[in-house]
């Protein structure tokens, strides 16, 4: 029996708490994302987007390095079942949702574009939680390709992995999320229409 469902968050929001607890944010940056507050897109946000449409769909191949999304493109799950594949994983009474870029047979792929890039950077990261959203679609790995466009690395995680940084991180959300109640307006993270 599944519990009833008060919260919906998705994984970059979850990541953008993570932040804020390493003191890279502020407490107003996390409340905006939470409002959804627009605010425009980086250089950086811009590029991972292009590149990701490079990949996939050959949309503005020549802004990149041929060399690279050849080598990405190469480490693509063959075949290919979807692209932005719909995902939702219940956690208590939190429904973690999204889309995974590339799912395979057997692992769902995500592409990522850095500056700089350091390894197991995605270790912690809560995109992880599509492992067990996609565990009866048969997915047994995540798999992080990452390009900081000098050179492509990969991060593998296995269905057995360990969410206990990511859980608990959930858990000090929700607390959050209670304690700043009054200055949440959009309603859809506690799983209400608008």
């Amino acid at each position: 029996m599944t519990s009833k469902v008060a919260y919906r968050f998705y994984p970059s929001l979850l990541n953008t708490y993570s932040r804020f607890l390493q003191g890279k944010i502020s407490e107003q940056e996390v409340l905006d994302r939470i409002n959804r507050v627009p605010i425009p897109q980086t250089e950086a946000q811009f590029r991972g987007v292009s590149f990701e449409d490079a990949v996939l769909k050959k949309i503005g191949e020549e802004q990149f390095d041929p060399q690279i999304i050849a080598t990405v493109r190469q480490k693509l799950p063959s075949p290919i079942v979807k692209t932005q594949a719909y995902c939702q994983y219940q956690v208590g009474d939190v429904i973690i949702y999204g889309f995974v870029d590339v799912l395979g047979r057997k692992e769902a792929v995500d592409i990522k574009t850095t500056s700089h890039y350091e390894t197991q950077r995605f270790l912690q990261d809560h995109q992880n939680f599509y492992l067990p959203a996609l565990y009866g679609r048969g997915v047994r790995q995540m798999r992080y390709l990452i390009t900081d466009f000098v050179g492509v690395y990969e991060e593998i995680y296995p269905a057995s992995a360990d969410f206990e940084g990511q859980l608990e991180e959930l858990y000090s959300f929700k607390m959050f999320l209670e304690e700043h109640r009054e200055q949440i307006t959009d309603a859809k993270i506690f799983a209400k229409k608008k």
